[in-house]
């Protein structure tokens, strides 16, 4: 048994153990079962509970939430809106997110996936090229051909 302080009074009775606590009005709080005997620490239960939580909350806001957004292109997506998506896309990267690139390819314009839509696919890789890591290079999914990307870390 642990006391208040932290200090040991060694091997102690259930029912001495519970008079002990009730008599500095704390709690018993059993805080190894596995051990033998079990070990009990005489402390403020509700309090303890308290600071663990708070722990827990400052280890939450510590870590970082990596989200992946998508960008949509089509086979003929003019020269304009194709660099306005790429600026969009560093945006994304610039906040520390991945980005899924997505070019759909509807009823007869599967035809053009393997020339014009690897060929558009591969200009935006190369536009940002400085700027991320391609996570995964561009494949056929479908009716789609997806490529990811990461920010540089």
């Amino acid at each position: 048994m642990i006391g208040a302080e932290g200090e040991q009074l060694g091997v102690v009775p259930t029912a001495k153990a519970r008079q002990l606590a009730d008599d500095v009005g704390l709690d018993l709080v059993e805080v190894s079962d596995k051990a033998k005997p079990p070990v009990c620490r005489i402390m403020n239960y509700d309090k303890y509970r308290y600071e663990l939580k708070k722990k827990q909350q400052e280890a939450k806001k510590k870590q970082t939430v990596i989200e992946t957004k998508e960008i949509k292109f089509r086979p003929k997506t003019e020269e304009h809106d194709l660099n306005f998506k790429i600026k969009k896309i560093k945006a994304f990267l610039e906040k520390k997110n991945k980005v899924k690139v997505t070019m759909q390819f509807r009823g007869r314009e599967i035809i053009y996936a393997q020339s014009v839509g690897l060929t558009a696919i591969k200009k935006i890789a190369d536009n940002l090229r400085e700027d991320c890591v391609i996570l995964q290079e561009p494949k056929m999914e479908g009716r789609q051909l997806i490529m990811f990307v990461g920010p540089k870390t």
